[in-house]
């Protein structure tokens, strides 16, 4: 078993300790792991690592490697997780709450004290092993490892495993350390913002003008709520709004790029090569589903019933950083967006609840009525504004 008895001379350990060379991600590290330790003398049949993270909605992934098997799985936990029974008495939460390893042999020889080691033996498993991964600001993670000779792991193959335990939890930290700031800055600039800041569009002025549509919307009666509702209970509400409205707009390949109160603007970029009438049509199939998701909400909910009116327009924006010294803020800016803002604001007046500029009925021709000219504040003459709109009557009713 060549190295395994000589844990310092491995090949694996010396790739860690060097970063990681070629990994684009966790999912090669943990590949080349489980492949390395296996031509090193250490059989592991299946390897599972456990990072936490720094996310709204995901406490944390999981990618396991099974041995045979093409490529690493990933998979999610919620917050959720960490008070359910099953994890509250598994091994990797021993693990999380003493910082010390763990190991079970699963051939009879030791009590098994959870569900999960009763899987693992009746997947055919012989011995289990979980490992701390101490990160520098304190914090634990765990990789485990099974594996499935008679007699389980030997004391070289688990000294092996513990030596490159070591740079790997530097590698497994500076990969979360990637993946956190990923997760915040989509949660908090978008998705195709947060990529342009990680790839050092971060200076004031980093700005590109694009072509997309714009979609404004804003809730009714806001101003009387805040009158009367204590804030919790306000929060509550923009939070059931704008549920409503992002898994919609992302799913049709739209961008939300900032909350203005009860307001939300949103763009569905146009590339190159792209029909506009193609992401126009993405843009009002949104909407409509923005708008049924409303009434399911509504029709559940003991609160009185929420309204919000949507515009959208089509035009070039500035898309980019903008700001003072030390505070930036990522958005688009432009007469676009202005116009689609006055353009929500005949929504409630007309009794509509999806308007659209006289450019994305242009684009919709068949879909599209028009509603009237209106003069609009900061915007020349008059425009005129649509609704959506098939020979059987509107699309969207009031």
């Amino acid at each position: 078993m060549a190295n395994a008895s000589s844990p310092l001379v491995s090949p694996l350990f010396d790739w860690l300790v060097d970063g990681a060379p070629g990994a684009t991600g966790p999912q090669d590290v943990v590949a080349r792991i489980g492949l390395d330790l296996n031509r090193e003398g250490a059989p592991v049949a299946r390897i599972a690592a456990f990072v936490r993270t720094l996310h709204p909605h995901l406490m944390g992934r999981r990618f396991t490697w099974l041995r045979g098997r093409e490529g690493v799985e990933v998979s999610v936990a919620p917050y959720a997780t960490l008070r359910s029974p099953d994890f509250l008495g598994s091994p990797v939460a021993r693990v999380y709450t003493t910082a010390a390893g763990f190991r079970r042999r699963l051939d009879g020889s030791e009590p098994l004290e959870h569900a999960d080691l009763h899987s693992f033996r009746n997947s055919g498993y012989t011995d289990y092993l979980i490992e701390p991964m101490h990160f520098l600001d304190g914090q634990i993670h765990a990789i485990t490892f099974a594996t499935d000779p008679p007699g389980g792991f030997t004391s070289e193959q688990i000294a092996l495993i513990r030596h490159i335990n070591r740079p790997l939890s530097r590698i497994a930290e500076v990969l979360a350390l990637r993946r956190t700031a990923a997760d915040l800055l989509s949660a908090y600039v978008g998705r195709d913002a947060g990529e342009r800041i990680l790839k050092g569009q971060i200076q004031r002025g980093d700005v590109e003008n694009i072509r997309c549509v714009v979609w404004f919307s804003d809730l009714r009666g806001f101003t009387r709520m805040s009158a009367q509702k204590e804030s919790p209970a306000l929060i509550a509400i923009l939070n059931r709004l704008f549920d409503c409205q992002i898994p919609a707009v992302e799913r049709a390949g739209g961008q939300v790029l900032k909350f203005m109160g009860d307001g939300m603007l949103a763009i569905f970029p146009i590339p190159a090569g792209t029909e506009a009438a193609e992401v126009a049509d993405r843009a009002l199939a949104a909407a409509g589903e923005a708008f049924s998701a409303l009434d399911q909400t509504n029709e559940g909910s003991a609160e009185a019933a929420l309204s919000f009116g949507i515009a959208l327009h089509v035009g070039e924006v500035a898309y980019g950083n903008i700001g003072g010294v030390g505070r930036l803020d990522f958005t688009c800016i432009g007469a676009a967006v202005n116009l689609a803002a006055r353009i929500e604001g005949l929504t409630a007046p007309t009794g509509k609840r999806l308007l659209f500029s006289a450019a994305v009925a242009d684009l919709l021709p068949e879909k599209t009525s028009s509603v009237g000219s209106f003069t609009l504040k900061g915007v020349e003459g008059e425009a005129e504004v649509f609704e959506p709109f098939t020979p059987g009557g509107p699309i969207l009713a009031p």
